[in-house]
């Protein structure tokens, strides 16, 4: 029998959170959004999240709590907080862990389904990435324009009823998803992606079209070549090839998009620089490799982080 997801809990309502509690809900589901500003959480019980996409203008109407208000039964849990926060937030609805819900993280980096599983048993636990667009333009608002894919499987590979499930009701709501049991090759080619051109706009200041010209070419090209060596090292055999077309589209075709890393600096916020480059130092030494330009550039990063 297939699994039914009806009941779905998204803890994190960033712009990707928002945007897919926006989807699931306009797709008939019940959904609830977990945050920490109960008065950010109140208007958008009230007003819903509207979302802005390629098709219109949409509201939909959904429920938002704290984590110690929402209680089963939830058939799927989604984490979509910044890496530095996924070990509380997963800790902070702990309590859910009684129900069979499978748990999903789509987040940057690594380091996110590890805090997942010393809270939610591994089997139910489901990792993957996504590309999808995604701007908070207000505190109930998210604009998504352009289309995106989602790549998600079992933890640590596989792809089970528990993946097919989830990847089916993706589809359902307008998010094109495949269940992959190569997932591990899928997250560890954005980890590089997302290490190598988030971290260089953040340093320079500059969009991502900045970065294309040789300087930030060679760059990002050296800081990438270790990265592919170390995902080996850890069993993810990447393709080096699809990995630079991917670079080459966003250098062509996101050329004024400035990464959440760069946002994040310039609002004087805290970066994900230590769940993303820093995550893949350590998996480095891990392996005894060492990793120059990748040390540069993150420590280049560490050097803005606020105290």
């Amino acid at each position: 029998m297939a699994r039914v997801i009806e009941r779905i809990v998204i803890v994190g309502a960033g712009a990707m959170g928002c945007l897919f509690a926006a989807r699931l809900a306009l797709a008939g589901k019940s959904v609830a959004v977990v945050d920490v500003d109960p008065a950010r959480l109140a208007r958008i019980k009230a007003e819903g999240i509207t979302l802005d996409d390629d098709s219109g203008h949409h509201i939909a109407q959904l429920d938002a709590a704290l984590a110690a208000d929402i209680h089963g039964p939830v058939d799927l849990l989604m984490l979509f907080t910044k890496g530095m926060h996924s070990a509380s937030a997963i800790r902070s609805v702990a309590h859910l862990a009684a129900t069979d819900c499978t748990v999903l993280t789509l987040q940057n980096g690594l380091g996110n389904v590890e805090a997942i599983t010393e809270v939610f048993a591994p089997a139910r636990v489901l990792w993957g990435v996504t590309d999808f667009p995604a701007d908070l333009e207000g505190p109930t608002r998210v604009a998504s324009h352009g289309q995106g894919h989602i790549f998600l499987g079992n933890y640590p590979d596989g792809a089970d009823e528990r993946a097919t499930a989830v990847a089916a009701l993706f589809k359902a709501a307008s998010l094109n998803a495949v269940a992959d049991p190569d997932v591990k090759v899928a997250v560890w080619e954005k980890v590089a992606f997302n290490a190598a051109l988030n971290a260089l706009c953040t340093v320079s200041g500059l969009p991502v079209g900045g970065l294309d010209h040789a300087a930030g070419r060679s760059a990002a090209n050296a800081v990438i070549a270790e990265i592919v060596n170390i995902a080996e090292a850890e069993g993810a055999m990447v393709d080096a090839t699809r990995l630079a077309a991917k670079v080459d589209f966003a250098l062509a075709n996101h050329r004024t998009h400035k990464p959440s890393m760069l946002q994040d600096r310039l609002a004087g916020r805290a970066t994900e620089i230590e769940s993303i480059n820093g995550a893949v130092l350590k998996a480095g030494m891990r392996n005894a490799m060492t990793s120059p330009a990748l040390q540069v550039l993150t420590d280049l990063v560490r050097l803005g982080e606020p105290e």
